[in-house]
């Protein structure tokens, strides 16, 4: 797909920045109970941090970061003994605890408390490559929204928890890409969020040296790295293909451009309205623009996720939005369309791309500008996606171009 398919001068650009943002990234344990390909924390066991040292990374977000959510992280949170105790902490300082987990460890009673601790979400990562057994093994993207829709029906049982999940999207995954989206169609009703990742690791076709500061580094040792020549410049656009297949008009209305790239698209979120297996439409910039800012104007940040009661306001949004937006118009229009859907609940749901780092041809490295994904290592904000080079070397890398004849 070229890139000028989508035009950045055409979508909002979320105001997200380092010190007022969505989102904030907490990692309260570095352990996992999966292998997922391309992760980009090391497994550790005896990792969990202590509560008062969670609440000392709490307190550099919130003394250095204005957010609406915490994204609590890993690892896997829910194998961190003292996650309930956490969720409420969180809670307790007005601020949304949202829970990025596999989801392995989930069962009823667990989320019961975790609700009770005042819970707002939960984003499931799912995909094929996570070394899952059982009856999930070897099972592919279109296979798994099985086990996706486990996890939506026991947060819908529960109820008042929102329902994201997300994906890792590699070269033999693409192709899932847009039949994973007409699912969460069917299901718009107790899913609210899905969120599309591209792939990426240092693979050995990167035409760079890297460097801690002036001391090269062998490849290799760097946490995230594949021995293998893998593809690993799957780009947003890309992603909006392949949704294009089935939804022809689907229309992103914001996004995150990159910190070297500005017409790159490093967050690519699309708003739809629909109902159970049909969708309407696409919200545009000036929808999204007027969402953020009210939210801030009311609230003092900027939204992260909506609730599930929120999300379920499609036609009161619609009617609300429509006289400012040229998008919600055509959905509205087309929902009008048929007079029984009069009788059917309208939803609103969230389709994010993700494009992690990039590299440039001089080796520049371009990052999220904006990047809500940023924790807390040695007292100072850093990106969460790079957070095993400050552990390994004190410090990010720099990929130097390799000079000819020198591979």
């Amino acid at each position: 797909m070229n890139g000028q398919e989508v035009n950045h001068r055409e979508l909002y650009r979320l105001p997200w920045n380092l010190a007022d943002n969505a989102i904030s990234w907490l990692e309260p344990t570095a352990i996992c109970n999966l292998a997922c390909d391309g992760c980009y924390r090391e497994n550790e066991k005896d990792s969990h941090k202590t509560l008062d040292e969670i609440k000392r990374e709490l307190d550099v977000f919130q003394s250095k970061r204005n957010s609406d959510c915490i994204s609590i992280a890993g690892g896997d949170p829910l194998l961190h003994p003292q996650i309930v105790e956490i969720v409420a902490e969180i809670k307790k300082r007005g601020l949304k605890p949202i829970l990025n987990t596999n989801g392995a460890a989930l069962d009823k009673s667990l989320l019961k408390d975790l609700k009770k601790a005042g819970v707002f979400g939960f984003t499931f990562h799912v995909d094929s490559k996570q070394g899952r057994g059982g009856k999930w093994k070897g099972k592919n993207e279109i296979e798994l929204n099985e086990l996706r829709y486990e996890y939506a029906r026991m947060l819908a049982d529960e109820g008042g928890i929102a329902c994201s999940f997300n994906s890792t999207v590699y070269e033999d995954t693409l192709q899932y890409l847009p039949e994973m989206i007409k699912w969460a169609e069917e299901n718009i009703d107790i899913v609210h969020t899905m969120v599309f990742i591209a792939f990426r690791h240092v693979v050995p076709n990167l035409p760079f040296d890297w460097y801690a500061g002036g001391q090269k580094i062998d490849w290799q040792a760097i946490a995230y790295h594949s021995d293998n020549e893998r593809k690993v410049d799957i780009l947003s656009t890309d992603m909006v293909a392949e949704a294009r297949k089935i939804y022809p008009d689907f229309s992103p209305s914001a996004y995150l451009n990159g910190t070297e790239k500005v017409d790159s698209f490093k967050w690519l979120l699309t708003e739809r309205f629909g109902s159970k297996g049909k969708i309407y439409g696409y919200a545009g910039a000036k929808f999204m623009e007027m969402v953020m800012t009210f939210h801030h104007l009311l609230k003092g940040t900027y939204l992260s996720y909506a609730s599930p009661g929120l999300a379920s306001m499609g036609r009161s949004t619609m009617l609300i939005s429509f006289l400012f937006d040229r998008g919600v118009r055509k959905a509205f229009a087309n929902y009008l369309k048929n007079p029984l859907n009069i009788f059917r609940k309208v939803h609103m749901q969230t389709i994010l791309f993700i494009q992690p780092v990039d590299f440039m041809q001089d080796g520049r490295q371009s990052m999220c500008d904006g990047c809500p994904d940023i924790t807390v290592w040695d007292g100072d904000l850093v990106w969460s996606c790079r957070l095993e080079e400050q552990k390994q070397f004190g410090m990010f890398l720099r990929s130097v171009p390799k000079r000819q004849g020198n591979g």
